[in-house]
């Protein structure tokens, strides 16, 4: 049986619909996240998990029980599940081990298990040592973490996580992520984290629904969201890419600049005249001499435009003759190519996803 499910939920304030027929499954031991830009609906999808407000249409189920509807809504305090907010939300006048075992002992744990839970968790975050530090002696790091533990010791059927690492620097957010990663593997809690990140989205969940205002773009796996988005959006919203238009004339697309075998698109539906394709740039490498076609690569000579230097990698952007837009294309940072000089792209067409 699925663990949570939302059928057909929206949620309207006034005139103004800020989640659209919402759909989502997620099994036991799953973790999610909403993605999406500010204002999307993310949140409050969130929030009407947790039951903090009801859904104006539609049902929220766990363990196939209705908890939420437009008519009646299980309190949050009945339902079993654990929120981290943004703000940590910790006690700044109880010590670390006393702001995990708070919720324990609001559901009249015996002592005894209490100091066990709180220890053994204490432990497994890494703050052991730390038991009895109040909040303020803590950096962001250790207060996320504390903010962890005391989500996971009561043992929630869902945990919820509203942008959680939101106010630490990035460092600290990319040691999180992973942390937040290999606790989900440790505990299997079935989870659902909003997030305007995509790199946390990428490392911590099993899978991402990406939304846009207010609806769902694309429910897959981080690869499958990278490597083959079906929506313009979900296309621009994960990492970097380049949009560019083209014309089916028989067996070839042309491009301008630069033509691919109608074959090498590869989908299953019949291409339309005008074809819209997304070519990531790590999928086109820059060369000083001309590679020649073939294995699934075609080649084009260009000019370089502009770069930059980002230390683990270069950022080139490069025009074609005859191409409407430029190219946006990764090299190694020992790959050097100044600008205005000649370079030859390769483009490798396995990685060419076809948007429309």
């Amino acid at each position: 049986m699925s663990k949570l499910v939302l059928r057909n939920v929206s949620r309207t304030f006034g005139n103004f619909t800020a989640v659209e027929n919402f759909n989502l499954t997620l099994q036991e031991g799953e973790l999610v996240s909403l993605l999406g830009p500010s204002g999307c609906g993310k949140t409050t999808t969130l929030r009407m998990i947790a039951g903090f407000m009801a859904p104006t249409s539609g049902t929220i189920e766990v363990d196939g029980e209705v908890i939420s509807s437009p008519t009646s809504s299980l309190p949050p305090e009945k339902r079993k599940m654990s929120m981290i907010f943004q703000s940590y939300a910790i006690w700044p006048n109880m010590t670390v081990a006393e702001n995990v075992g708070f919720g324990l002992q609001v559901r009249k744990v015996k002592p005894d298990e209490i100091r066990r839970r709180v220890n053994e968790i204490l432990e497994k975050v890494q703050m052991g040592a730390l038991r009895e530090r109040y909040p303020a002696e803590l950096s962001g790091g250790q207060q996320q973490r504390v903010a962890l533990a005391r989500a996971i010791v009561v043992k929630p059927a869902v945990l919820l996580l509203d942008e959680p690492l939101s106010n630490l620097d990035a460092n600290l957010r990319e040691e999180m992520r992973f942390e937040i990663r290999r606790l989900h593997d440790e505990f299997k809690i079935t989870t659902v984290y909003v997030t305007h990140d995509q790199a946390e989205a990428m490392v911590t969940s099993d899978r991402i629904a990406v939304m846009n205002q207010g609806r769902v773009e694309q429910i897959d796996a981080p690869y499958a969201l990278y490597g083959r988005p079906k929506t313009r959006f979900v296309a621009g919203f994960i990492g970097r890419t380049n949009f560019v238009e083209g014309k089916c004339d028989g067996e070839t697309v042309d491009f301008g600049g630069f033509s691919v075998p109608r074959h090498a698109l590869q989908t299953d539906a019949s291409l339309p005249q005008d074809v819209l394709v997304s070519i990531r740039p790590q999928s086109i490498h820059l060369l000083k001499q001309n590679p020649g076609a073939g294995g699934g690569r075609c080649c084009a000579q260009g000019q370089v435009q502009r770069r930059a230097y980002l230390g683990e990698y270069w950022d080139y952007y490069v025009r074609l003759p005859g191409a409407a837009q430029i190219l946006r294309a990764t090299a190694r940072a020992q790959d050097v190519f100044e600008v205005s000089e000649p370079v030859w792209i390769e483009i490798d067409t396995t990685q060419l996803t076809v948007i429309r």
